[in-house]
């Protein structure tokens, strides 16, 4: 007869020892880890080029003292009919595997974002290796000058790059995205994709990279830009905007700073007259943060005139993004997913296969209800009574 405690004390022991085997582990000294990854066209039509930004750990400083004798990293190029042969093919001048799995920055070329991403993008979601938690990004120009670029206050471009991302929603005037929620757009019948864009400032030793604006694909196709204002505006719709500046005109001289605090979006789809519409709701509370102009802006009047003008700057904002969505035919808002979700039949007889025809010329409705909270360390300009 089967003594079932035996049995199952031994499964646990068998289970233990195989759960805590070290069969596929990696040694760190054995590999190159990659902090940035760039995709150019090469002169060969039919190559691409990868390059790789390689991490130092011997020469990173750290808080103790140790390291930063030596550069902290190191760039290097291969090419390839396939990104999977270039990145095999930057062993050829490495004598470590090079290991994807802690890259925080993917950045592909313009040229490359303009002729389709998706047969280079399969390698990125297909291997295991690669992170979808990596920023997609693309370069005004080559990827490869971005990554060569040397940044001071972090010696690793990719890390560098990575902390301008995660520091874009203080202005949220740069759309930005991961690698996973890119692809999401991109599987989605309606939904544009939609990346950061970054570029190379200055020439020759006043070199340095700023992200400079949104790219905006149709399918896997970058077709435009979207630039600081249309990029806050498209962030206002979809509900990202964390921070910010919204600059209104004083009435007679000067400008006001206010800060945006907080902020929500609602999208609602409608049919009216039997035409298609959309109503997005803008909710929005910020604060007096800086003023030019000698007026008391705390007087009931002002107060309620200076929650309109920054209202209506934010109306603007949207509007311009809408405006050049439709202009580029890219649906970046997911309005024809707000559809499909509240018209279901509708949407599967008519609006699935055709949407392209009814977005450019979808009536929009912006409301936008911004409040005013405080107005800081003070209450009135710093000017003689």
């Amino acid at each position: 007869m089967i003594n079932h405690k035996k049995l199952f004390i031994t499964l646990v022991l068998l289970i233990s020892f195989l759960g805590t085997s070290c069969w596929d582990r990696r040694e760190l000294d054995a590999l190159a880890i990659a902090t940035a990854v760039g995709i150019d066209k090469a002169e060969d039509p039919n190559k691409l080029q990868m390059t790789a930004e390689i991490i130092l750990p011997q020469n990173v400083s750290t808080p103790g003292g140790g390291g930063g004798k030596g550069p902290a990293s190191f760039n290097l190029q291969s090419q390839g009919t396939t990104p999977f042969e270039a990145a095999r093919r930057l062993t050829f001048e490495s004598d470590k595997k090079i290991y994807f799995a802690h890259n925080p920055v993917l950045i592909f070329s313009e040229e490359m974002a303009k002729g389709g991403i998706l047969p280079t993008f399969d390698f990125f979601i297909r291997d295991p290796e690669p992170r979808r938690t990596a920023w997609m990004l693309v370069a005004e120009g080559k990827a490869q000058d971005i990554i060569n670029v040397p940044t001071i206050l972090d010696p690793i471009t990719g890390l560098y790059i990575e902390k301008l991302l995660d520091d874009a929603g203080a202005t949220s005037q740069i759309a930005t995205l991961m690698v996973q929620g890119f692809l999401e757009r991109l599987m989605s019948p309606t939904t544009a994709p939609y990346c950061t864009l970054i570029r190379v400032k200055g020439e020759e030793k006043d070199k340095s990279i700023e992200l400079s604006g949104t790219a905006i694909f149709k399918k896997d196709k970058m077709v435009g830009k979207f630039d600081f204002k249309e990029g806050r505006g498209l962030l206002w719709v979809l509900g990202k905007v964390e921070s910010g500046i919204i600059t209104v005109p004083c009435e007679k001289e000067g400008n006001i700073g206010l800060e945006i605090v907080r902020a929500d979006a609602k999208i609602t789809p409608t049919i009216v007259d039997n035409s298609l519409k959309v109503i997005i709701k803008i909710n929005e509370e910020g604060n007096l943060g800086e003023q030019e102009c000698p007026v008391d802006l705390t007087a009931p009047e002002a107060w309620k005139s200076l929650e309109k003008k920054q209202a209506e700057a934010i109306r603007q904002e949207i509007l311009a993004a809408v405006k050049k969505a439709q202009e580029l035919n890219a649906d970046v808002f997911g309005f024809g997913e707000a559809f499909h979700r509240k018209y279901k039949a509708l949407w599967k007889e008519q609006l699935k296969d055709n949407w392209d025809e009814f977005f450019p010329d979808l009536e929009v409705e912006i409301l936008v209800d911004a409040k005013l909270r405080k107005t800081g360390m003070t209450t009135k300009p710093a000017v003689p009574e």
